[in-house]
Formats: C-alpha cells, sequence, structure tokens
C-alpha cells in the first residue's frame, strides 16, 4: 500500500454536528501514480458525487492532504460500508479509500479482498 495513504489528513469548509459511527471516504481523482487533467478529475468528482447522492443518506466534502506535499484531493465522505464503497471506488479506478469505524481511521484498497489497514484515530486526522 502507498505510503502517502498513512500521512493523510482531511478537513472539512464547514462544521459538520453528525459523524455516522462508521463511514467511507472516496475520490475520484487521478489514480495513484498517474496525472489526470483538472478538467478529467472535476468531471469524474462531479459524477461521483451524484452517485453519492443517490446511495448514500449522510454525504459530507472532505479533501485529503499531505502535511509533507501539501498534495490534496477534494472527496466525499458518505455512509456506505466498506464493501459498497470498494466498488464504488473501483469504478472511478481508485487504487483505495478511507473507511472511518467508530473513531477509527482505516485504509482499505479497493481491489478485493478489502483488508482494512489501521492509519490513526480519525479525529486526529481532521482538521
Amino acid at each position: 500500500m502507498h505510503p502517502a495513504y498513512f500521512e493523510t489528513r482531511f478537513r472539512t469548509a464547514v462544521a459538520v454536528s453528525h459523524w455516522p459511527d462508521q463511514f467511507v471516504i472516496l475520490t475520484a481523482h487521478a489514480t495513484t501514480g498517474e496525472v489526470w487533467s483538472a478538467e478529467r478529475c472535476a468531471q469524474a468528482d462531479a459524477t461521483l458525487h451524484q452517485r453519492l447522492v443517490e446511495q448514500s443518506g449522510w454525504l459530507v466534502r472532505l479533501t485529503g492532504y499531505s502535511p509533507s506535499t501539501g498534495h490534496a484531493e477534494a472527496g466525499w465522505g458518505c455512509d456506505l460500508d466498506p464493501a459498497t464503497g470498494c466498488g464504488v471506488g473501483r469504478q472511478f479506478l481508485q487504487d483505495a479509500l478511507y473507511v472511518v469505524d467508530r473513531g477509527g481511521l482505516f485504509v482499505c484498497q479497493c481491489a478485493e479482498p478489502s483488508e482494512m489497514v489501521w492509519v490513526a484515530p480519525f479525529f486526529d486526522r481532521l482538521d
């Protein structure tokens, strides 16, 4: 698994009053190791957003970023279960997604089998 996944922090543009006990964090940006145009990333993000509006009851914009490089990707926190989230991730060409389970942050590769790997307490990584 890519080492950058273990340093990622998250920020929100607005205060979130309710966090589900379990949710996933998905993006639709360039797959790790690839470079996509800004237009392609924006279109993929818009398509992912629409998909999640249809499938999820809870949805919040979350941006994951690297404190060491400054690289950031806007994504979505949504109340899909990890298996469903990985399926959506695969459809959007994602290598991995994050799972938050009872406050714990895990990274999970979208390819099957999808084993969750501990990262850190989620709220310690939320700015």
